[in-house]
């Protein structure tokens, strides 16, 4: 029997001459997905865009999410244990920058990986970033050091991007005072922290500093501009979406050329050509996913050696809940093998 083809005059009665464009409805979260975004809306979040930054630093988030949902689920909220954590400082800029040193079984010297934390450069902190540096120094057998670099408003760009390179070629030059190889120091980041771990390279490069051996790149923040594919898909996603992007950016950036600065637009950065391999990692329902994919072909185009990988069904900020995730646990094991080969070299 021909099946009958009923779009076509659909349309015509509809005034419309083409199909519409599915690709940008959202994606649905996969169900253990969903399970964490119910448990933050059951916290009561307010949009961050109708808060002060201080406000907006008081009030519940993803971290919060994953711990209420382990105590509904009857689990341990404990954090992922490993063989040693330290707060100390590393000179800065402006003063010391305070760094929390995760160190993993065994006996060193260990490679070290120098992690930065998200929060659009202005929410969140090296607290709220616990759970991935705990993962990747077990996994990978790394020391990593989480760097809390000053942020915005208080200290707009490019402090956070300045304390971020300067805490990465003093840990360079100095590893064996956090039981590293010096050798083999990496830098890795999530969402603005992936910016700076990509920003930090560059400006190694630029300023013929201490190159690190690899850059591991969570859905970066790539550049100022609310247009690709992926914000208009996303545009109302959660935890993240473009009307609190548009606020991260209005209190990070003081001018119209700050924003288009490539060390904090890295997408904009028309010199790849020397950087270290790097891991860039994207997920679907992320208004960063477009982005991310851009840069990860500019460094390929550039001759970087490039592993990506997007996962599907899953939000921004899933690379830390890997006690609740399952693809966060892929994403850490596949983030923590880029790691190992660089460091194996």
């Amino acid at each position: 029997m021909k099946t009958r083809n009923w779009i076509a005059p659909a349309l015509v009665l509809a005034g419309l001459s083409t199909l519409p464009s599915f690709a940008q409805m959202p994606a649905k979260p996969d169900p253990q997905m969903k399970q964490v975004l119910d448990s933050l809306a059951s916290l009561h979040p307010k949009p961050i865009e109708t808060l002060t930054p201080a406000q907006a630093r008081k009030q519940p988030g993803p971290p919060d999410a994953v711990k209420a949902l382990l105590k509904k689920q009857g689990k341990s909220t404990a954090p992922e244990h490993v063989a040693k954590v330290e707060n100390r400082t590393v000179p800065g800029p402006a003063g010391p920058i305070p760094v929390r040193v995760y160190t993993p079984e065994g006996s060193g010297p260990f490679p070290v990986l120098v992690y930065f934390h998200g929060g659009g450069w202005v929410i969140a902190g090296v607290q709220a970033y616990d759970s991935t540096p705990r993962a990747l120094a077990n996994l990978a057998k790394c020391v990593v050091v989480s760097v809390g670099y000053r942020m915005a408003p208080e200290h707009r760009f490019p402090a956070a991007h300045m304390d971020s390179y300067a805490a990465t070629q003093y840990i360079m030059n100095h590893t064996a005072e956090f039981g590293g190889d010096p050798k083999h120091v990496a830098v890795g980041g999530e969402s603005a922290g992936g910016n700076l771990a990509a920003s930090v390279s560059i400006m190694a490069r630029d300023k013929k500093g201490k190159m690190p051996v690899y850059q591991m790149l969570v859905y970066p923040v790539s550049n100022y501009g609310f247009d690709t594919p992926s914000y208009i898909e996303n545009a109302k996603a959660k935890p993240l979406n473009k009307p609190m992007m548009k606020w991260f950016f209005k209190y990070t950036v003081s001018s119209p050329k700050d924003a288009s600065n490539p060390y904090l637009s890295i997408n904009r950065e028309k010199n790849l050509h020397g950087l270290p391999p790097a891991t860039v990692i994207t997920d679907q329902i992320d208004p960063l996913r477009s982005e991310g994919k851009t840069y990860a072909d500019h460094l390929k185009a550039a001759g970087v050696p490039v592993q990506y990988r997007n996962y599907d069904g899953v939000t921004h900020e899933f690379f830390g809940m890997g006690a609740v995730l399952d693809k966060a646990k892929a994403a850490n094991a596949f983030a923590a093998d880029g790691l190992k080969s660089a460091f194996s070299k």
